[in-house]
């Protein structure tokens, strides 16, 4: 017997209840047949990103989101279909060349990244029926990365992608890409040049150049070369290469005296105020040391002489508690960094080694003749004294055998020296001199007599 509900029939909710549904679901579709994204960008849960990120090529979808690539991605399938090349997660584990993914992580080389993770991508939908046939040979495809990569098929029936093996075809199918699992990571020739020329530099760089020209310290001045060994340390010290004041251009420093020059040092610090913008959280610091002081140019010069600098680098929100009257003093900005870098090449487990043998360390900073105190706090190095100290908290940002940028959480400044309270000396009456005895008898037996007044001594 139909019961009713508020004189509806149950068949008539049961027929409401499928259209609503219907209609709810028909929201929830993509406008568009192909499954591509809204123009606004958001990508639907349908969506091959999805998709990968939730699959498991979990190592595949940890590199994508480090080298920052969703966005891109999303507009790739919102243009067209994509498909993705996954390699499996023991080829990146542990078939993977140690120091290549090293080389991979590093902040320094994320375009290698992402050109790496981008070649496994193409923007176009292609099935395993698609691939070509052993008669007609391999097939070009054009690749996110404006490169190209072969499909091929043998007679056996084995299909590979470049000279990785596929085989998991369409391992994952939606309406705007395809995910084939491939048996090995695909490496184009650029990512592999860039790895070997930083190789090649990290060799070099572990050379030290030739040694600068004695100085006469009587004069400062350049003596006549004189045969130093090869790999010998600058003869100038740091301070003398230095620019003369921060409020004047930076002056350049003697030559390295080598045919060489390995270093080329505006090159370096190009590079790691590049890694501190790609790494986040230090832009204030890249600002300060490229537009508000010329201290990045003085670096360079610095390390193309052969020197070598460790910098604690303050992050963003420690650098936005440093109030109007710190920076508006001519010079603070300059004196302030001149604190951070230490004339020395420290990573972070040289300085926790340091500490953790010796209690507490002093480093000298290229602002004298101020040091900064190291120790050891929490499993860290903590720098500097009491309220005002900074903890080591973003360890080796940067790295490369001349240059060392260590991440610290708050601006350090020298230790006030203690105004040392001096009592009040006790009150002494002057006194004239004291005449001799022989002096101070004669003058009373003339006064006796009443003819001592004469006398210049008596009086």
């Amino acid at each position: 017997m139909g019961s009713s509900i508020y004189g509806v029939s149950s068949s008539h909710i049961s027929l409401l209840l499928f259209f609503s549904f219907l209609s709810l679901s028909t929201a929830a579709l993509p406008q568009n047949p192909s499954g591509k994204s809204s123009p606004s960008g958001q990508i639907n849960s349908n969506s091959v990103l999805v998709a990968l990120l939730d699959s498991h090529y979990t190592e595949l979808a940890e590199l994508v989101e480090k080298a920052l690539l969703l966005q891109t991605l999303e507009e790739a399938v919102g243009k067209h279909n994509i498909t993705i090349f996954a390699p499996r997660n023991e080829a990146l584990e542990r078939q993977l060349d140690p120091e290549f993914k090293r080389f991979l992580l590093e902040p320094g080389n994320l375009k290698s990244l992402q050109t790496l993770l981008m070649f496994h991508i193409i923007p176009k939908r292609v099935g395993s029926h698609q691939w070509p046939d052993p008669k007609t040979g391999p097939v070009k495809h054009n690749t996110l990365c404006n490169d190209h990569i072969r499909l091929t098929s043998q007679s056996t029936g084995k299909k590979t992608v470049d000279s990785a093996e596929l085989v998991r075809p369409d391992d994952v199918i939606r309406p705007d890409g395809v995910i084939h699992g491939i048996q090995q990571l695909l490496i184009p020739r650029s990512v592999i040049e860039d790895f070997n020329r930083r190789r090649n530099l990290r060799s070099i760089t572990a050379v030290l150049p030739e040694g600068a020209p004695e100085v006469d310290p009587r004069t400062h001045r350049l003596k006549k070369p004189a045969p130093v060994p090869v790999g010998a340390p600058p003869v100038l010290p740091i301070y003398e290469a230095m620019a003369p004041g921060p409020s004047l251009a930076p002056a350049p420093a003697p030559g390295p005296g080598g045919p060489r020059h390995h270093f080329d040092g505006e090159s370096q610090v190009k590079d790691f105020i590049q890694t501190l913008l790609h790494y986040g959280g230090y832009n204030e610091m890249a600002d300060i040391l490229v537009n508000l002081t010329s201290l990045a140019t003085e670096m360079g010069r610095l390390v193309s002489e052969g020197y070598v600098i460790t910098v604690l680098a303050p992050n963003d929100e420690a650098m936005a508690k440093l109030t109007t009257d710190q920076l508006s003093e001519p010079g603070a900005p300059e004196q302030i960094i001149y604190y951070h870098i230490i004339p020395e090449y420290q990573t972070e487990e040289s300085m926790y080694n340091a500490v953790r043998r010796f209690g507490k360390v002093k480093y000298d900073t290229l602002r004298l003749p101020h040091k900064v105190v190291a120790q050891e706090a929490d499993g860290s190095v903590k720098f500097g004294h009491g309220e005002g100290s900074a903890y080591l908290f973003d360890p080796d940002i940067y790295t490369d055998g001349r240059i060392s940028v260590q991440g610290i959480d708050e601006v350090l400044f020298p230790e006030e020296e203690t105004q040392t309270v001096k009592k009040p000396a006790a009150v002494k009456v002057a006194s004239k001199p004291r005449r001799g005895k022989l002096l101070e008898v004669g003058c009373w037996m003339l006064g006796s007599l009443g003819g001592g007044s004469g006398f210049r001594w008596c009086q």
